[in-house]
């Protein structure tokens, strides 16, 4: 099978094993289930599901990039992002939709001293149930062991009885006693069995009733011998068959015994009509009790297609038959087969000279339209449904929402159908108007448009103890708990939850479980911020039940048989402490940790301790002792599984201390230390984890210890085949490796020479995970042992065969010499480095490029002066790739350009880079804008080291073929020619003439309003370096001009630019025409004309003192103006100019200006507050804070609140600032018989 495959391929259909792995048709031993153990860690479990995502994302990035046109046609190209939250779960997640919202707890608080109503349910009644759950779930397992046994039982005599007769010679039949299957009628021998099912072990003849078939008197038939059914072809109707259906069973003595009954199963029942069932007569097949087939009762018999049809108005649907129909519907609708007509109308005919075909005699066309519209089988029947023609009248089988309501989902239909119903309110009871004001609510909530959802939050907010927490809860919860539920929609539902549980407070205590089964799975999502709102959640949960009420709800969980159970209320109990505090659970996990009832109450317990460990970080510094001392018995543990979560527990205690708490974990050093002796496998891996996590907390000589007693486990580990055990052993390495005190010469001796052997392969490089764990446990060695201790073991391999472990060896050589330098390397070693690199660079043919590109440029411009006798060889390279067809690789021999340009302007290598130059001025035809921007970059690189003088081609003939491509759209290619532009007008712009430098004026316009600031911010510098080339005059003119468009960021850049021309030419050359625009008569250029003003005032700091009586009249006619903006921008430009001159002599105006400041200090705008506040702020800088105090003390105690309350805000923000300084300016108050007031040391200092 395996060569058949190898010669003929493997199909596209079907599935098809690979016969070398699996050996074989027989797939019956491979688990069906990627979590076939109940009780397995979950951390491994959502290891593994890292793996996956991992290995899904980099086959992700091998597809290549579809372009905008395709994406429109073919969305996601399979791998768009699940619509559902039950969609991308994986099985232990969707573990969720298992549990059961409970009913309703018994609040012990609100009870008091009152015996509680014995229809709720206390904590001793869900106790009782978890303990005969338990002993149900332990009373299964015993029975299927036992099945299990008996069943091995049972092949060891079969097989031992098989074997006993192929020993024995056949010449001598041993007479043997006579068994009930072997009786033959009229005494004959037993015949061969001629199946390996027939070679069972015989059973003796005991009289017994059940040992003939009997008739309908009772009298006991003789049952024939017979051979196994399955072994014979579906014989004829004969004479002793089973008749079709309503007829009879035929007896033995029928026709003698002679031939052997057959199955019911190996003949089709004729069709006698729907629920035709076997009368009562001779030989009919007897009940159980009564020896009679019982009469057909209505119901029970089989129904036929008409029966079905009329069943099926009775059977609804659910939604996901219905879209499943819908799909297959229209599915059938586009793919059925084209019928003669169509086809005549297409295709010329017999008038045209050609001739219709008649079809092979034996052609039968494979077309069943009726088994693709059959919908999933119900256990009661299969429904039909009659799809209409037209998709648009499906829409009415859906009922129209209410007015004022938003449209429901078929999948709403459960929870949301009563609000269809036409109901007089008026009449409902209390509990009926606010279980229906609920449900509107929630469906605005879960379908409704923002403004819809924002009122009925507030709604649901507002009135939440009104309502009632039952009724709240009892419909909120399910919604949650829907498998169509999306993240959007969950998201929303939460936060109705988070805000309701703020307004109910104590009221929560008895829904408190019901809310944890909900919010719990949360706390394992894969999405970040659904942990987040789920933490978010349960903290405020337990600040509203408080810590009894979370225990009481939580404990019956803690030994749940589920292990998802334990799972997600151990993270639940990790964030109760972190909201009510450590110390307050440590008893309670004290007592858990301790139990003898079953070890999954320790296992949890310590699973807490880790949780918390995780989730609070370095919080656990001062309950550390407390937290190990609950634990540490845990690593003596019989059960294996305890063992490890100890040791995982202790490794987060230790990574959340680090660097301290060393003494904490004294207790644990020795245990610790037996177990990496004696244990194997998944255990021993959580031991070696805690010990690396503890050793980074010793001193340096106690670590260089235990690290020389472990590394004697760790290298027997080296070679384990474990991919995870192998992940463990690289990091504790990597943390003994960085401690301190570790010496050089036993990681050169000890560890490197097996190091290198087991794990630098071609395997490791596949594992993305492992590949990490592996280049960083590298580089940590090559910081303890030198650049060259590392680079001389791995630089052979850069011309190895596999490209994965090329680019492997490259980023550590990389990451090494990044971090320590090239200084230690050899010549013999720097020219095997060179070779392999460039042989690496030009054999890639992966995507993966940059590290190849990052490894290149750090090598060279590490070692410098010494790269000089390779730049030759490398820019040969470089310019050969310049011309390959691919544009991967011409990318990336220019963005190489870009990085070795400073080396090869420090070999003196500078004809080399003028050569380089005209070979990209050459490209800058190039149709890829991606390539076009490194070409532009690397352009960009040359300019900067060899300068405007010598650089060829020439700037005079480079600009101009510039000016077209500021054109492009493309957001890299804009970015590196506006820079390229802007150094040339920096540094050369002498060479360019002014009407060139205003054609590229007019097309900077255009990218002030593009997307990536840094386009926008590196063509407002380039407007600051034209102006300052070809003066102000005419670029201002262009600038002003802009201030007129609509578009707002188009405005900001422009008054960003007029300031830096400002700036760069002198604010007297901008001013003027600046002050003349203002007096147009429209908004956004006023406006613009401020905002200028205001980034000018900020960039030019002190020179603002010539310039400030000049601008004092514009301010105060924009400070006065009804507009709130223009009040905004021209306080901003007062905080400026105030900031600016402070100390220089300007009080006069600055006064004058905060005059007409102040009295926007009332204004409500957040911007317009914020602009006012900085505008006072900076006059308390430049006038000092005693001319703010007297404008504040006028209002402090004024008799309206909101006057006040502007008052005090500016007082508090002048007391934050210059508390010491108002000391001297406060008023006085005279003494009174209580306080003293008067400051004497002050009265004498002044």
């Amino acid at each position: 099978m395996a060569e058949d495959q190898r010669e003929n391929g493997v199909p596209l259909t079907g599935t098809v094993f690979d016969q070398d792995l699996y050996g074989g048709s027989d797939r019956s031993g491979l688990n069906r289930s990627a979590y076939a153990v109940d009780d397995e860690d979950p951390d491994d479990q959502l290891d593994e599901l890292q793996r996956r995502q991992m290995a899904a994302r980099a086959a992700h990035h091998e597809i290549p990039e579809p372009d905008a046109t395709q994406d429109d046609m073919m969305p996601g190209l399979g791998f768009q992002k699940p619509s559902t939250i039950y969609e991308r779960e994986d099985d232990y997640r969707r573990r969720r939709l298992n549990r059961i919202i409970s009913p309703d707890r018994n609040d012990a608080f609100a009870m008091g001293d009152k015996t509680p109503d014995a229809r709720v349910r206390s904590y001793a009644d869900i106790m009782r149930e978890q303990q005969l759950q338990r002993e149900m779930d332990n009373t299964m397992q015993n029975i299927v062991e036992k099945k299990r046994r008996e069943a091995e039982l049972a092949a060891a005599s079969q097989a031992a009885q098989t074997a006993a007769p192929a020993a024995a010679p056949q010449a001598a039949p041993a007479e043997k006693k006579r068994r009930r299957w072997d009786s033959q009628e009229g005494g004959e021998a037993a015949a061969a069995p001629t199946s390996e099912w027939d070679q069972v072990e015989a059973t003796p003849a005991v009289g017994s009733r059940w040992d003939a078939t009997p008739g309908v008197g009772g009298a006991a038939a003789p049952t024939p011998g017979r051979r196994n059914r399955w072994d014979d072809a579906t014989p004829k109707l004969g004479g002793n068959a089973t008749p079709g259906w309503g007829g009879e069973t035929p007896s033995a003595q029928a026709d003698g015994g002679a031939k052997k009954p057959r199955s019911r199963w190996d003949e089709t029942p004729a069709n006698l009509g729907p629920g035709a069932t076997p009368m009562v007569g001779q030989g009919i097949t007897p009940s159980f009790f009564t020896g009679a087939t019982p009469a057909a009762t209505a119901g029970m018999e089989t129904p036929a297609a008409a029966a079905l049809q009329r069943i099926q108005a009775q059977v609804p649907m659910t939604p996901e038959q219905y879209q499943e129909m819908r799909t297959q519907r229209e599915m059938y609708e586009r793919n059925k087969p084209l019928t003669d007509e169509e086809l005549d109308s297409m295709l010329p005919g017999e008038k045209e000279g050609y001739k219709i075909m008649a079809p092979p005699a034996n052609y039968k066309p494979v077309i069943d339209p009726a088994k693709k519209l059959m919908a999933t089988p119900t256990p009661m029947m299969t429904p039909f449904y009659a799809i209409p023609e037209e998709n648009n009248q499906l829409k009415k089988d859906m009922p129209v929402a209410p007015e004022g309501l938003p449209e429901m989902k078929p999948e709403d239909m459960q929870y949301f159908a009563k609000l269809l119903q036409d109901v007089d309110e008026a009449e409902l009871s209390i509990e009926e108007a606010k279980e229906r004001k609920i449900m509107k609510l929630l469906l605005k909530v879960k379908n409704g448009t923002p403004p819809q959802r924002k009122a009925a939050l507030r709604q649901l907010t507002d009135k939440a103890r009104d309502f009632g927490a039952g009724p709240l809860f009892n419909q909120i919860l399910p919604l949650l708990m829907q498998p169509t539920l999306e993240d959007q929609e969950r998201h929303l539902l939460v936060k109705v939850i988070d805000r309701i549980l703020y307004k109910l407070d104590e009221l929560v205590r008895p829904y408190v479980h019901k809310i944890l089964v909900v919010i719990e799975p949360l706390l394992i999502d894969e999405d970040y911020y659904a942990r987040v709102e789920g933490r978010e959640i349960i903290a405020n949960l337990s600040k509203a039940a408080g810590l009894a009420q979370m225990i009481a709800a939580m404990r019956p969980d803690i030994d749940n048989i589920d292990e998802y159970v334990r799972n997600t209320t151990a993270r639940a109990f990790s964030v109760v402490a972190s909201a009510l505090g450590i110390p307050a659970l440590l008893p309670f996990l004290k007592a858990v940790c301790l139990s003898k009832k079953s070890w999954q109450a320790r296992h949890t317990g310590i699973k807490i301790v880790q949780q918390i460990a995780i989730l609070m970080g370095c919080a656990v510094l001062p309950h550390l002792k407390s937290m190990v001392d609950i634990i540490k018995h845990g690593l003596k543990d019989e059960n294996q599984k305890v063992k490890t979560i100890t040791a995982l527990s202790l490794a987060a205690l230790a990574e959340a201390a680090t660097p301290y708490g060393i003494e904490s974990f004294d207790d644990v050093l020795e245990p610790l230390w037996r177990g990496i002796r004696a244990l194997r496998g998944k255990v021993l891996a959580a031991f070696l984890k805690a010990i690396g996590h503890i050793i980074p907390l010793m001193d340096a000589e106690h670590a260089f210890y235990y690290t020389r007693e472990v590394m004697i486990v760790l290298k027997r580990e080296f070679s384990t085949p474990d991919e995870e055990m192998k992940k463990i052993v690289l990091k504790v390495v990597k943390q003994c490796v960085d401690t301190e005190g570790v010496e050089s010469e036993y990681i050169k001796t000890e560890i490197l020479p097996e190091f290198f052997k087991a794990f630098w392969n071609r395997r490791m490089a596949l594992d993305r995970r492992n590949y990490r764990a592996l280049v960083e446990t590298t580089v940590s060695l090559a910081d303890k042992v030198g650049c060259s201790e590392i680079v001389g073991r791995v630089v052979e391999d850069l011309k190895d065969e596999s490209e994965p472990y090329r680019r492997m060896v490259m980023e550590t050589i990389e990451k090494v010499v990044s971090n320590l330098g090239s200084s230690d390397i050899d010549a013999r070693l720097e020219e095997l480095l060179i070779d392999g690199i460039l042989y690496a660079f030009q054999e890639q043919v992966g995507d993966d490029a940059h590290v190849m590109l990052n490894g290149f440029g750090t090598v060279v411009n590490s070692l410098g002066k010494r790269a000089k006798p390779y730049l030759p060889q490398v820019c040969g390279t470089i310019k050969w790739r310049l011309n390959n067809k691919s544009a991967k690789i011409r990318q990336q021999a220019a963005d190489l350009i870009a990085r070795i340009a400073p080396v090869m302007k420090a070999c003196e290598e500078e004809q080399l880079l003028g050569h380089l130059g005209v070979v990209l001025y050459e490209y800058l035809g190039e149709e890829y804008p991606e390539v076009l921007g490194s070409i532009l970059g690397a352009l960009k690189g040359i300019v900067n080291v060899i300068g405007m003088t010598r650089m060829t081609p020439p700037i005079k003939e480079l600009l101009p073929r510039l000016t077209p491509i500021l054109k492009n759209r493309h957001e890299k290619v804009q970015e590196n020619c506006i820079d390229l532009v802007g150094r040339i007008a920096d540094r050369g712009a002498s060479y360019v003439p002014a009407r060139e430098w205003m054609r590229i004026c007019f097309e900077l316009l255009d990218m002030l309003k593009a997307h990536k600031k840094a386009i926008r911010r590196a063509s407002v510098n380039t407007f600051g370096y034209i102006a300052k080339a070809i003066g102000p005059q005419d670029v201002l003119v262009t600038l002003l001009n802009n201030l007129k468009v609509q578009e707002r960021q188009n405005r900001v850049c422009t008054t960003v630019a007029i300031a830096i021309v400002a700036e760069t030419c002198a604010p007297f050359t901008v001013l003027p025409a600046l002050m003349n625009e203002y007096r147009t008569p429209e908004l956004n250029v006023q406006n613009g004309v401020l905002k200028a003003l205001s980034f000018m005032f900020e960039y030019i700091g002190e020179m603002g003192k010539d310039y400030i009586y000049a601008v004092s009249p514009l301010l105060e006619d924009a400070l006065m103006d009804r507009d709130l903006v223009h009040r905004q921008t021209a306080a901003r430009v007062v905080e400026h100019i105030s900031l600016g001159v402070a100390g220089l002599g300007c009080e006069d105006a600055l006064v004058h200006l905060l005059n007409y400041v102040w009295p926007n200090i009332f204004e409500v705008s957040p911007h317009v507050v914020a602009a006012v506040s900085g505008a006072i702020d900076g006059c308390r800088l430049a006038l000092g804070p005693c001319a703010i105090l007297h404008y504040t003390l006028q209002g402090l105690w004024h008799p309206a609140r909101k006057v006040r309350e502007v008052y005090w805000r500016i007082y508090n923000n002048l007391y934050i600032g210059a508390q010491d300084a108002m000391v001297a300016f406060l008023p006085r108050i005279e003494d009174d018989a209580h306080n003293t007031y008067a400051r004497h040391e002050l009265d004498l200092l002044i």
